[in-house]
Formats: structure tokens, C-alpha cells, sequence
């Protein structure tokens, strides 16, 4: 198990500027997370840092996702995790918000970057879902001690099958 880092991560809202380190942890995370689970070929894809790299700096910059929250935690100076929430994307939805990114590095795991991401992206009292890898035990077992539970769809991305977890409203 990984030691918490000593104090808490900042949390804040990303800057273009953070495109770059951005990219870097979301392809780590995807190695260290699915490596097994999603293709090799993907995730050791020479030109994966770059695309998502693109992916955020649009993200960051284009008037189209104005509306999406996107966050990072930084310790000491260095990014350890990302994430990101826009408007509902299923076409069943009756909350008011989905997560579409949430990755910490697995180095930063226990240091409070991935509750304080999730609070920066997805405001506490209302509804809200996303969809998780499954198997991904560590991250269903976060996102319930968070309120989020299966609600019984699935549906396959990338060759990784994944679960939808929603939350219909969070109580502390």
C-alpha cells in the first residue's frame, strides 16, 4: 500500500499551462491502472501523451467546453491528479452532472487528492453519475464512500467493459 503523502494536496482549478502534466498523468494512471485489463497497444502508443495533451489543451481553451469543471492536485509543485465533469452525456439521465475524469496517480493514492478532485468537480448535494472499469475495485470502493452506487448499465469503451455508478443525492 502506498504512504500518504505528509500533508494535503492543493486542489484548483486546471490552467492551459497544466495541459502537458495534465496528459502525463492521465496515460500514467491509465497504464498503472488497466495495464492487463486494455490493450498494450494503446496504452504504449508513442503518440498517447501527445493526443491527450491535445485533448486537455482543448479542453482548457475551447469556448465548446466552457462549461465543463476540470481540477488538478498539485504537492509540492508537481501535478499527482486530475479531473473533469460536464453536463450529462446518457440519454437516460436524471442528474444534473457527470464525471468523465478522475485519476491520481497511484503514488499520490491516501494523500486526499481524489475526494478533494471529486468535491472541485462535482458539487456534494446534487445528482450525479459516471461510469468506472469493471473490474476496478479500488475506484467502486472510493466512489461508494462517496454515495455513488451501480445502477445496473454497462457498456464497453476502449475494450474495457465499465459500469455506470450514480448518485442520486450525497449527505455527509
Amino acid at each position: 500500500m502506498e504512504q500518504p503523502l505528509p500533508t494535503q494536496p492543493t486542489i484548483r482549478p486546471a490552467t492551459p499551462q497544466d495541459a502537458a502534466g495534465m496528459a502525463r498523468i492521465h496515460v500514467t494512471s491509465w497504464q498503472e491502472t488497466y495495464r492487463g485489463v486494455m490493450s498494450d497497444e494503446i496504452l504504449d502508443d508513442p503518440q498517447f501523451v501527445s493526443k491527450r495533451e491535445r485533448f486537455w489543451r482543448m479542453g482548457l481553451t475551447d469556448e465548446r467546453f466552457a462549461q465543463h469543471r476540470i481540477a488538478v492536485a498539485e504537492y509540492d509543485g508537481e501535478l499527482i491528479g486530475i479531473a473533469q465533469s460536464t453536463s450529462p452525456t446518457d440519454a437516460d439521465a436524471t442528474w444534473s452532472q457527470q464525471l468523465n475524469v478522475l485519476y491520481v496517480l497511484a503514488s499520490a493514492h491516501g494523500s486526499g487528492a481524489g475526494p478533494g478532485l471529486l468535491d472541485a468537480v462535482i458539487s456534494q448535494s446534487g445528482a450525479a453519475a459516471l461510469w468506472v472499469a469493471h473490474p476496478n475495485p479500488r475506484a467502486q470502493a472510493f466512489y461508494r464512500k462517496h454515495g455513488f452506487v451501480p445502477d445496473g448499465s454497462s457498456q464497453e469503451e476502449y475494450g474495457i467493459t465499465e459500469i455506470r455508478m450514480v448518485r442520486r443525492k450525497f449527505a455527509d
